[in-house]
C-alpha cells in the first residue's frame, strides 16, 4: 500500500493527529429542518456489566449511574418499536479528537424480550459499523487488555499493525463483548506527546454500506453531511488487511464527515466504507434491540420540516407513529437508512 493510500484509509498517524481535511461540499441541506451535528452513537448490549466494564477499559467514562434499575419507558419503546419492554440504560462519554468535547455512548440491554445477536458480525457486512478511538499509549492498553481477558482482536496474529515510521502504537480492529467493531488508532509516544494528546479520544464513526453512491445521497444531500464529489480509489494491500484481518479485501473509503453537535464549528469523520466484493449481496433483516446493533444520533433543528422531506423521498421511519416526545420534552424518531437499513435517529431538543 502506497502512502497516498494509507492516508485515504486514515491509518497514517500524522494524518489522525493533523485533522486534514478531505471533504468537499455536496448539495447544502435546506435551513428549514436540518441536522445541527453528530451527537451520539447508541448501542445493544447482552450484557451492561460486562460492556461498561469493556467501554471503561478503553478510555470511556460513565455519565450518573453504572448500575441502573430496569425501567419501562413507554416513550422510548414507541421510539425504538420495543413495545412493553423494560430496559437499563448507561450513558459513557469520550473525549472528540476534534473538538476535545464529550461524544456520548449510549449502551442498552433488554430483559425478557426476544433477542437476535449479531455477535462477531464480520466487519465488512452490510451495515456493519465501527468507532475508531485514538490511543496514545496503545502497546500499554493492548497488553491491559489481553491481562484482563478483554482482548478480541481481528488483526494478524492479534497484533497492532505497524504505520511506515512507528515505533509504537499501530492499528488494529478489536471487538467488544459482542462484537461491534472499534478501530483502534496508536500513536507514537513522541507524536501523542507533541500534539498534546494524552487520554484516548474518538476520531470517527464508520459504516459499511452496499451502494455508496446511495448512502452518499442520504448522508449528504438530506442530512447535510460533507463528502467527497470525486470517486475515490480502491484500496488494497497487506497493511490494510493486517489490521481488519482480511485476506485481500478491496474498499472504496469515502471519508465524510459531519459537525459535532457538540461544537458545531468542528467536523468530525463518518467514514462510508464499501466493499469489492461483500460478503452479502443483501442487508440483513434486523431490529433496534438486536444485540450488537447500534445507532447513530443527529441533534436537528427543525425536525418536522426535515422528517416530512424525508418521509416525501421514501425514506422509513422505524419508530411507532413518527415523531415521539420523550420524558424531557425531546423530540425524535428512527429511521432506516434506504441503502443498508442502518438506524439513524433524529432529535430535537425544546
Amino acid at each position: 500500500m502506497d502512502i497516498r493510500s494509507i492516508i485515504t484509509a486514515s491509518v497514517l498517524v500524522f494524518t489522525v493527529l493533523s485533522g486534514i481535511a478531505f471533504t468537499e461540499n455536496t448539495q447544502p441541506a435546506p435551513q428549514s429542518g436540518r441536522v445541527l451535528g453528530l451527537a451520539f452513537e447508541s448501542l445493544g448490549v447482552s450484557s451492561l456489566e460486562k460492556s461498561v466494564a469493556y467501554y471503561k477499559a478503553i478510555g470511556f467514562s460513565v455519565v450518573g449511574d453504572e448500575n441502573p434499575p430496569w425501567t419501562k419507558d413507554e416513550a422510548a419503546n414507541h421510539l425504538y418499536n420495543t413495545p412493553g419492554v423494560m430496559t437499563r440504560t448507561v450513558a459513557l462519554t469520550i473525549a472528540s479528537a476534534g473538538s476535545g468535547k464529550p461524544f456520548t455512548l449510549v449502551l442498552r440491554e433488554y430483559k425478557d424480550f426476544n433477542r437476535r445477536s449479531r455477535a462477531d458480525f464480520p466487519a465488512r457486512n452490510p451495515s456493519s459499523s465501527h468507532m475508531g478511538v485514538i490511543v496514545p499509549d496503545a502497546d500499554t492498553l493492548w497488553e491491559q487488555l489481553k491481562s484482563a481477558g478483554l482482548l478480541r482482536a481481528l488483526s494478524w496474529d492479534a497484533k497492532l499493525v505497524r504505520m511506515p515510521g512507528q515505533t509504537s502504537g499501530g492499528i488494529a480492529y478489536v471487538m467488544d463483548p459482542d462484537g461491534f467493531n472499534i478501530e483502534i488508532i496508536g500513536v507514537n509516544q513522541g507524536q501523542a506527546a507533541a500534539a498534546g494528546t494524552r487520554k484516548p479520544s474518538l476520531h470517527h464513526l464508520g459504516l459499511v454500506v452496499l451502494d455508496a453512491g446511495k448512502s452518499k445521497n442520504f448522508y449528504g444531500n438530506f442530512l447535510g453531511g460533507k463528502f467527497p464529489n470525486t470517486p475515490p480509489q480502491w484500496l488494497s494491500g497487506d497493511t490494510y488487511d493486517a489490521a481488519v484481518g482480511g485476506r485481500g479485501f478491496v474498499i472504496n473509503l469515502i471519508n465524510g464527515a459531519f459537525p459535532e453537535a457538540a461544537a458545531p464549528q468542528t467536523e468530525m469523520r463518518f467514514e462510508l466504507v464499501e466493499y469489492q466484493k461483500p460478503i452479502r449481496q443483501d442487508v440483513e433483516e434486523y431490529r433496534y434491540s438486536d444485540v450488537a446493533v447500534n445507532c447513530v444520533g443527529f441533534q436537528v433543528d427543525g425536525l418536522d420540516a426535515l422528517y416530512s422531506r424525508l418521509k416525501a423521498a421514501g425514506i422509513k421511519a422505524w419508530s411507532e407513529g413518527g415523531i415521539v416526545q420523550k420524558k424531557d420534552g425531546t423530540r425524535a424518531v428512527v429511521l432506516r437508512d434506504p441503502d443498508v437499513g442502518a438506524f439513524v435517529e433524529l432529535f430535537e431538543k425544546n
